[in-house]
């Protein structure tokens, strides 16, 4: 329930090959700076712009002016970084994803028709194809006690090794407005949650989280 084969389509990012040989999303955060620093020089500048060392923006995306894109990072085909979207870095915005007015983004990987498109912070995650983050909502990257993160499965806990870990959202995830997303999380495929949950450990596919004792299979 918790490996990339059980949450994404491959195919619908850029970055697939960066998840080639790995059993679960978060092993790719180490890796999405180096990945960017490799793909980057590849990509066809027909296609690609290269504004700054270490950004690829393709040439029909829509970059508002007052967006900031830290390197590394890749802007795909169609994708719109809005008024005062904050890119620090590591980041892959996928194709036709938006990136909406005041959101940060850190060591990410948004897969294709990803949308944050209102205040939203995204940090050491990844979001699958079509997942949509709610205005406000949030990935909380970093325990409070700053211990290791682990992901709490219902067959049972999975040592991460990692300080730092925002969430993992399967394709086709609703995120409700105002939610947060604990360090550690991982939602299912076709999934929604509740606006202004706090949502912990793992969340089966095709459920509707409305909170952590009421978890619902879609009819």
């Amino acid at each position: 329930m918790v490996e990339i084969k059980d949450l994404f389509d491959l195919d619908k990012t850029i970055a697939k090959e960066l998840f080639a040989g790995k059993t679960y999303p978060w092993e790719v955060l180490d890796e999405i700076k180096s990945f960017i620093l490799t793909l980057g020089p590849t990509l066809d500048p027909e296609e690609f712009d290269h504004p700054a060392e270490g950004v690829w923006v393709a040439k029909d995306a829509k970059v508002f002016p007052s967006a900031y894109l830290g390197a590394p990072c890749i802007i795909d085909h169609g994708a719109e970084i809005r008024h005062c979207a904050f890119i620090r870095g590591s980041a892959i915005v996928g194709k036709n994803a938006v990136v909406g007015n005041s959101v940060e983004l850190k060591n990410v990987v948004l897969f294709d028709n990803v949308q944050t498109p209102h205040y939203n912070y995204v940090g050491d995650s990844v979001l699958g194809f079509k997942a949509h983050m709610g205005a406000g909502s949030i990935t909380s990257n970093v325990k409070s006690d700053k211990t290791l993160v682990v992901v709490k499965d219902p067959e049972g806990y999975i040592e991460t090794g990692r300080k730092k870990f925002g969430a993992m959202l399967g394709d086709f995830v609703e995120v409700g407005c105002n939610s947060v997303l604990n360090p550690g999380t991982v939602i299912g495929r076709h999934t929604n949650v509740y606006p202004t949950s706090c949502v912990r450990g793992v969340i089966p596919a095709d459920s509707i989280y409305k909170d952590k004792v009421d978890i619902v299979l879609k009819s």
